[in-house]
């Protein structure tokens, strides 16, 4: 029989107050900004903030103890000791603690004056179709901002006010980088509304548009929603608004994060009494990837 260890409250305290971010680092794991979390490279569906985890492909989360015994794969006491670099060593670390941050006062980034830049980016380096294009822009859910020259997002509610933005830097070289606006409601992220009882679900909005662009033929009468991610928010909240959708394909990546997104995604709409759910996967890692090597193929402009 192995032998209890003990630990005082203080020292739980501490090993769960240690910043996971920090010590995901220490451990050689790259991180991805993501708003103001950090997600794991490795595996797109977990994000991490001071000392809190959360898995958006299962709905899981918790604090850095039971992070480290469920992706090390260490019992309780395991955990706690190697999170206290030795039971009686000093922690990694600590988060500190804070009180909770009012939330953010939403607002889109202002508009730039042309969007040449945004243009180039998504027709000539993505392949989405000009039409296509051109069709989000006069909806007023696609603009370049001002400041950075942006690919910027936009989510409206039935009354057309602005109420999500998501952006995404059309530099070719260096890190791409995407982030939501702060004080964005998950709701409301970029979506089309048809009058058909179709729904498409994508992970990011240049999905959303590639696919579009790959089956043009009468997209508009179909609802379209990119999640930003994999929360299921913005798909339930369409849903719960439009009750004639009633057939619903999930075109997440094809890669491990997405498959379980896929995976869980299912579970929850039959939870809310959905039935016709069926996965709608790309060949290629993402519905863009795939976009990309058929125009390539094609050799179109």
């Amino acid at each position: 029989m192995g032998s209890f260890i003990y630990f005082t409250d203080e020292q739980k305290r501490r090993a769960n107050s240690v910043n996971l971010a920090e010590f995901l680092r220490w451990r050689g794991e790259k991180l991805l900004a993501s708003g103001r979390d950090k997600r794991l490279a490795s595996d797109h569906s977990i994000t991490v903030r001071d000392n809190q985890w959360f898995d958006h492909a299962t709905g899981e989360g918790g604090l850095a103890v039971d992070f480290i015994r469920r992706f090390y794969n260490m019992s309780f006491p395991e955990a706690v000791t190697f999170l206290l670099n030795g039971k009686q060593g000093e922690s990694y670390h600590v988060s500190e603690e804070k009180n909770a941050e009012p939330p953010k006062q939403f607002a889109a980034p202002p508009t730039n004056e042309e969007m040449r830049r945004v243009y180039a980016y998504l027709i000539r380096q993505r392949g989405v179709g000009r039409e296509i294009v051109n069709c989000f822009v006069q909806a007023g859910l696609l603009y370049e901002d001002a400041e950075y020259h942006n690919a910027v997002f936009i989510g409206k509610d039935k009354r057309g006010v602005v109420r999500h933005a998501h952006k995404r830097s059309v530099n070719s070289e260096g890190k791409a980088f995407r982030q939501n606006v702060e004080g964005s409601d998950p709701r409301y992220s970029f979506h089309w509304m048809g009058i058909s009882d179709r729904l498409y679900v994508f992970e990011a909005p240049i999905d959303m548009l590639s696919f579009i662009t790959l089956y043009p033929q009468d997209w508009q009468t179909n609802s379209y929603v990119a999640l930003c991610g994999i929360s299921e928010h913005a798909m339930l909240h369409m849903l719960e608004q439009n009750p004639q959708l009633q057939e619903i394909a999930l075109c997440l990546d094809q890669d491990t994060a997405g498959l379980k997104a896929v995976a869980r995604l299912t579970r929850v709409l039959q939870e809310y009494g959905y039935s016709e759910i069926a996965p709608k996967l790309p060949e290629a890692k993402d519905w863009n990837d795939e976009l990309v090597a058929l125009r390539g193929a094609e050799k179109v402009s």
